[in-house]
């Protein structure tokens, strides 16, 4: 099992007014050591944007528990999907999300140097990311939750650890 998250650059977009008119986006480059130095961050990883599970339980609860989070220390939360940034941004806006970070890793490296890439070809998806959350604190990965059953082109898409009530318990725990 690794112990830190992996070293990997994102492709992300973020809005610059300064472009003016109807898509004021700009490519920015993201690094895992952006996202993580000195900081304490929950991670959560699905299999994709706008599918039943990840848009009606994952994501809006990590939304909804954002600021009791926040209280256990918690700087940031992530959302890692294999999906591209416009997806990912799509996605961000269909939910209201406004707390929960959406990161693609379009390309799936950072998902596939977690351990954590699959296929879905069954669904006609391609390669996705297994189901897991983790608790990150300056880049080394201190709790994992993985679904059980981790394996290509599984059958179901367990939904019982890598939950933001899951996380939530880990934390006040500790």
């Amino acid at each position: 099992m690794i112990t830190h998250v992996p070293n990997v650059t994102f492709k992300t977009r973020v809005r610059n007014e300064a472009l003016g008119g109807s898509n004021p986006f700009e490519w920015k480059d993201v690094t895992t050591a952006d996202l993580f130095a000195n900081k304490k961050v929950v991670v959560f990883s699905l299999p994709g944007a706008f599918t039943p599970t990840c848009s009606t339980s994952h994501l809006p609860r990590f939304e909804a528990l954002y600021e009791e989070f926040k209280a256990q220390g918690v700087d940031e939360i992530i959302c890692v999907s294999v999906n591209d940034a416009f997806v990912m941004f799509q996605w961000g806006k269909s939910q209201n999300a406004e707390n929960v970070f959406l990161l693609p890793d379009g390309n799936g490296d950072f998902t596939r140097q977690m351990g954590m890439l699959v296929k879905k070809d069954n669904l006609g998806f391609g390669m996705r990311s297994w189901r897991y959350s983790m608790f990150v604190e300056n880049g080394e990965i201190t709790k994992l939750f993985s679904e059980a059953g981790y394996q290509d082109n599984a059958p179901s898409d367990p939904f019982e650890v890598s939950d933001a009530d899951t996380m939530l318990d880990y934390l006040k725990s500790r």
